[in-house]
Order: C-alpha cells, then sequence, then structure tokens
C-alpha cells in the first residue's frame, strides 16, 4: 500500500462515524511540518501567520512548541480578538481603517501592549489619532518594506503591491515620523517577499519557467538581504530600541534565516501544506488539512459526482486556485464542468471503485482559506478523531 493509499485508509476509518462534508487536520502532518519549519528557520523564532490557521486552538498547539513565538495577524478586530484570548504577542501585517478598532486599542492598556499595527504611510498615523477617542495608550507600529524587485531603472517589478517604502531612506524618513508623534512607539520592520516565499520554484512540467523562476528568485534574494540590511541600519539609527525586524514566509525560511538583519521568521502555510505549495526545491512538507466531499451519483463507467466542492482560492484566476481531488489518487474535473457550487463531477477509473456515500478527499489551493468553507476541523491521530475544534467560522468570527 502507497503512502497516500495508507492516509486515505486512515482518514476513512477516523471519520467513519462522521457524514461528509468535513475537515480535517492530521496532527501528525502538521507537527512534522511544524518541525521542519522550526529546523529551517535554524534558531530564529518562527511567527505563525494566523490567516494560514484561522483555528484558535491549532494556533495555541503550534505556539506551544519551542520554536515558535508570537502571531501575525490579517485584521486589526481580529488582533484585538486575539490579545484579549490571551494571545500576548500579535503584529498585525497589513495596514488597517478599523477606526472602531483604534479607539479600543488605545483606550486598553492590555491590548495596546499586545498588539502591534502595520504603517506604511503617515496618513495611517493620522488616522489611528483621529480614531483614538481620547484613549491615551501608546500604540506600538510596524514599518513594511516593500521587497519587489526591481529591474530596468524601475520599469519592470517582480513582487507584490504592498508598501510604497522601498528605500532605506523612506523607511527612516517615516520612522522619524513616528518618532516625533506622540502617542507612537517605533518596535519592528516586516519584509514579506512574496516572489520567494510563495512562488514555486519546481513546477511539474514547466521546466523553463522553473528554471527562469529559480534564476529570478535567487537574484530576488541577493538584493533584499543588501537592501534589508541598509534599511534596518538606517531605522536603527532613528529607533535603536527597535525589537524585532520580521522576513520571510514559507517557502523562504532558510533564506530569510540566513540574513543578520532579520531578527524572525513569517509563516504558517507551511503548517497545512495546501497545493499551492508541492512546488519548492527549498522544503517538502505534508498534506496537513483536508477536506472531504461525499459520493452522491454515479452517472457512468469512470464518473462519480459528489457534493459541493467549488471552493476556488484568491488570486489571480486560473487552474491553480482550485482544490485538487486527492485520495484515491486519479481522479480528475470535467473540463467542461471544473468543481461546482452544489456539485462537482469527477473522473478517473478510480470512480468506479466509489459507492454512494463514500469520501473523496480534497486538498484546498492555499492554506487557511479552507476554514472559511467549514465551522469545526476534525483532529486525527493515527486512526482516530482525536478532537473537534472550532475554525473562526465556527466561533461565529469573519475578519474578512
Amino acid at each position: 500500500m502507497t503512502a497516500r493509499a495508507a492516509d486515505r485508509a486512515r482518514y476513512d476509518r477516523a471519520t467513519a462515524h462522521l457524514d461528509a462534508p468535513l475537515a480535517i487536520v492530521d496532527l501528525d502532518a502538521f507537527d512534522a511540518n511544524a518541525d521542519d519549519l522550526v529546523r529551517r528557520a535554524a534558531g530564529k523564532p518562527v511567527r505563525v501567520a494566523s490567516k494560514s490557521v484561522r483555528c484558535r486552538a491549532l494556533l495555541e498547539r503550534v505556539l506551544s512548541r519551542d520554536g515558535f513565538q508570537g502571531i501575525m495577524s490579517f485584521t486589526l478586530a481580529e488582533s484585538l480578538w486575539l490579545a484579549r484570548s490571551g494571545f500576548e504577542d500579535v503584529l498585525l501585517a497589513y495596514p488597517s481603517a478599523d477606526r472602531s478598532g483604534f479607539a479600543e486599542l488605545a483606550a486598553d492598556p492590555k491590548l495596546a501592549a499586545a498588539v502591534t499595527v502595520m504603517v506604511d504611510d503617515v496618513a495611517h498615523l493620522d488616522l489611528i489619532d483621529a480614531a483614538r477617542d481620547g484613549g491615551r495608550e501608546e500604540v506600538r507600529v510596524c514599518l513594511e518594506l516593500d521587497t519587489a524587485l526591481k529591474l530596468l531603472g524601475g520599469l519592470v517589478r517582480v513582487g507584490a503591491r504592498r508598501s510604497p517604502l522601498h528605500s532605506p531612506a523612506q523607511l527612516a524618513e517615516l520612522a522619524r515620523a513616528v518618532a516625533r508623534r506622540p502617542g507612537f512607539r517605533l518596535v519592528g520592520i516586516m519584509a514579506y517577499e512574496g516572489h520567494v516565499a510563495g512562488v514555486g520554484d519546481a513546477v511539474a512540467g514547466r521546466p523553463l519557467r522553473s528554471r527562469a523562476v529559480r534564476l529570478m528568485q535567487a537574484a530576488a534574494r541577493r538584493e533584499l538581504a543588501e537592501r534589508r540590511a541598509a534599511v534596518v541600519r538606517a531605522v536603527r539609527a532613528v529607533a535603536p530600541d527597535l525589537e524585532f525586524v520580521n522576513g520571510g514566509g514559507t517557502g523562504s525560511v532558510q533564506h530569510t534565516a540566513a540574513e543578520d538583519a532579520v531578527t524572525e521568521i513569517a509563516a504558517g502555510s507551511g503548517l497545512y501544506v495546501p497545493r499551492l505549495f508541492d512546488n519548492y526545491t527549498s522544503f517538502t512538507g505534508r498534506p496537513a488539512a483536508l477536506f472531504a466531499q461525499p459520493v452522491v451519483r454515479r452517472p457512468g463507467v469512470g464518473v462519480v459526482t459528489v457534493l459541493g466542492g467549488g471552493y476556488p482560492a484568491s488570486g489571480a484566476a486560473g487552474p491553480d486556485r482550485l482544490p485538487v481531488p486527492y485520495l484515491p489518487g486519479g481522479l480528475k474535473y470535467d473540463p467542461q464542468e471544473g468543481p461546482g457550487e452544489v456539485q462537482t463531477p469527477l473522473l478517473g477509473s478510480p470512480a468506479d471503485d466509489l459507492l454512494i456515500g463514500d469520501k473523496v478527499w480534497f486538498r484546498h489551493a492555499k492554506a487557511g482559506e479552507l476554514c472559511e468553507r467549514f465551522d469545526t476541523l476534525h483532529l486525527i491521530e493515527g486512526n482516530a478523531v482525536t478532537a473537534t475544534v472550532p475554525t473562526y467560522r465556527g466561533e461565529g468570527l469573519t475578519f474578512l
């Protein structure tokens, strides 16, 4: 029996008493992936990206392990909720315009001590000040560095369009603005190199593209390491008590950790290992988060229909944003229908061995977005479900 077939047998046995649709996390795989992130971080703490987990119980589980420290959140409302729930180190990775959230943050000493907010523009400071509503707590802030690789004098840009702050001088200028501003304290710098950490460099069947991606990423890593070090020097000249410099992502952990200027690594998708993280030379993870859809029809030879399954991931629309039928192996979508809102036909010889009510297991394209579809995650150890825990959605929370 292959390893994948053995996993399918385990998952089917563990969930035999549960009706699909359902979602699981294989804790053996989850913990092994956590160990791999720590190994690659080489002694630097890993800050967990909550958007890639979206389950409080699993955030608590991973943060209880050696090598992990702090959360990287995705909205201010989520940050405040996590801080109220007892998480003491929450870095909001994106700027916010949540005025009521800032009023709450500035009025509560516990929240203000636990949460750090992201800024890349003086306008963010203005918005926070206008939202304080009498709150006098000092707001901890982090500056975000644009990591994009710019070529041909800026005519070519490789990387996500995030912060407008690209040069050491720009970061230092905003650092001085924060230092002059009562009610704020600059504590960190963040730089997410998504074009390195989030783009696979070993795409099956695409050798030329993969080679081009590797060359681009090597150049991007060299340029960013040099520029990030200069940025940190420039900002520390203004704020010598800077607490952290955050960088990286699941696909670049060991490369980013090797930079002296970086003090901590961000990662989250590497815990679940969704399908978009199959195509890397830098690491190999174990799929830990899956969802099952039940077979509800057998329209003919070599085809079954499962309930639902049309759960596309965010990003530029394309086949790589779709979930993939995973277990049993050998099933594929009908190209004329794809994964549907209510039903999904699947083609392939394994369909003939499936009966009405059997489960087909899928992997989502991205990590935490799976949790927006399910209220609970069934946690599997060995051959059994050992716990069932709520996702953010299951706790009645939809932050974005």
